[in-house]
């Protein structure tokens, strides 16, 4: 029977045509379009088994001495080489596919009226059986057997790496000039830079303590624990010996929550007493064991950074941290509290000392502790963090600052000038510096001399 293109069945027709297709034509294109799939299939798969090897995968093949092991590591040495490679290989081939698909598609159609439909018809076909064969199912079996997948693509892979050296050159190259203009334009940004952005946006409706806060936010990230912590001479602990009768007076007088236990020395601390784990026990005579109510104490390093103990004290769900030195030694003490107030600015409550660590004369002078934090001195004088950042040395207090300038214990009367300040030591013993009046201004006038 002879149909004709006119036929109101052009279905007839389509298969009429396919019918008349050579066999062997018909069936090497097919075989040809299968390969095709196949090497999408291997090219992708290997993407995910080579970036999902672990490093015992790795020592592995490091170990093995056949030449798919030595392959697999000589690819591995130059990951972004490698990647960039497999996605020229693997785009490629997709391409090869789609485009031999449509070709064979238009010789089975011809020059008809419906080769638009059937070709759409065709290509839609043949992009879901690339994303499917092609691209999730290999993925999917690499993940969970990379090694192998790796042993059996690493061939395939060094022969592409070979081959398209040039093209991979070219994609790297344009690559490192992008990433390396992203990061001089935006990822290189400093804490300096932000404080600085921070000023230009802050308007004068801002009060002192929301621009505090901001400061805070972004300074929060930089600051270690040696720079926030309680020194040991300012912790409040109790001895492992000390009776039930003298620890609650001591207690009593302390007004804290938790206690630091320690056993000879502050520097071996066996555990921190919770006031409200003795509540029970009030009663109890001088000769109740109150060492086994003791919980186990958190210790950290002093470059520990603030911003991670935090998490840590929200994972852990404890409020306060013995700081230790490299030796072991107790070094200090931190609170959550003492975290919070890094970004909130302090927090008093009825137990905290109303004598507080300073004095300010006038908007130029001030009157310090010794003992305080030069994290805490910056934020009341309104300077940077880092100020003193290359003459501190290891120093984390104002007296300390001062030995470092001075480098001896300075007398009564001193004076110490660094930058736009002027110290003055007020007060001092045989070991440590105790009071300091300080003298800032940026802007000295002409007609007042600079007090030395």
């Amino acid at each position: 029977m002879e149909i004709s293109p006119d036929d109101p069945f052009p279905g007839l027709y389509l298969l009429a045509q396919i019918l008349s297709t050579t066999p062997l034509l018909f069936t090497l294109n097919g075989i040809l379009l299968v390969l095709l799939l196949l090497l999408s299939a291997l090219i992708s798969g290997s993407e995910v088994a080579f970036f999902s090897l672990t490093k015992n995968d790795i020592d592995s093949c490091k170990a093995g001495n056949s030449p798919r092991d030595k392959k697999i590591i000589k690819l591995l040495k130059e990951p972004k080489k490698l990647l960039a490679t497999i996605l020229i290989a693997n785009n490629l081939v997709n391409v090869a596919f789609i485009t031999f698909s449509t070709f064979v598609a238009w010789q089975i159609v011809g020059a008809q009226t419906t080769e638009g439909l059937v070709l759409v018809i065709l290509t839609t076909v043949a992009s879901a059986a690339i994303v499917f064969f092609g691209e999730v199912v290999p993925k999917v079996y690499a993940n969970h057997n990379n090694i192998g997948f790796a042993k059996v693509a690493v061939g395939l892979i060094s022969l592409a790496e070979l081959a398209f050296r040039p093209i991979a050159w070219v994609l790297l190259t344009v690559s490192r000039v992008i990433e390396a203009r992203i990061q001089k334009r935006g990822y290189n940004i400093s804490v300096d830079d932000l404080n600085q952005a921070l000023e230009l946006t802050i308007n004068e409706d801002t009060s002192e303590e929301e621009k505090g806060i901001l400061k805070g936010i972004v300074n929060f990230g930089t600051l270690s624990v040696k720079q926030v912590m309680r020194s040991r001479l300012d912790i409040t602990a109790m001895d492992m010996d000390t009776d039930f009768h003298e620890l609650m007076d001591k207690i009593n007088k302390s007004g804290y929550s938790r206690i630091p236990i320690f056993s000879e020395t502050i520097d071996k601390i066996e555990g921190l007493l919770y006031i409200k784990d003795l509540l029970p026990f009030i009663e109890g005579d001088e000769n109740f064991k109150w060492q086994t109510l003791l919980r186990p104490a958190f210790f950290i390093p002093e470059n520990k950074k603030v911003d991670t103990l935090l998490k840590d004290f929200q994972e852990k769900r404890i409020h306060m941290a013995i700081v230790v030195d490299e030796y072991g030694g107790t070094s200090g003490l931190i609170t959550l509290e003492d975290v919070i107030e890094e970004i909130v600015g302090e927090i008093n409550d009825e137990f905290d000392d109303d004598d507080i660590a300073y004095n300010k004369l006038d908007d130029h002078t001030y009157i310090f502790e010794g003992r305080t934090s030069l994290n805490d001195f910056c934020k009341i004088v309104g300077e940077e963090v880092n100020l003193f950042e290359e003459v501190k040395g290891e120093s984390e207090s104002l007296g300390g600052l001062l030995l470092e300038l001075h480098s001896k214990l300075p007398r009564v009367g001193e004076k110490i000038p660094f930058d736009h300040f002027v110290f003055t030591v007020v007060s001092v013993d045989q070991k440590r510096i105790k009071r300091v009046r300080v003298y800032t201004k940026r802007a000295w006038p002409q007609s007042q001399e600079r007090p030395m």
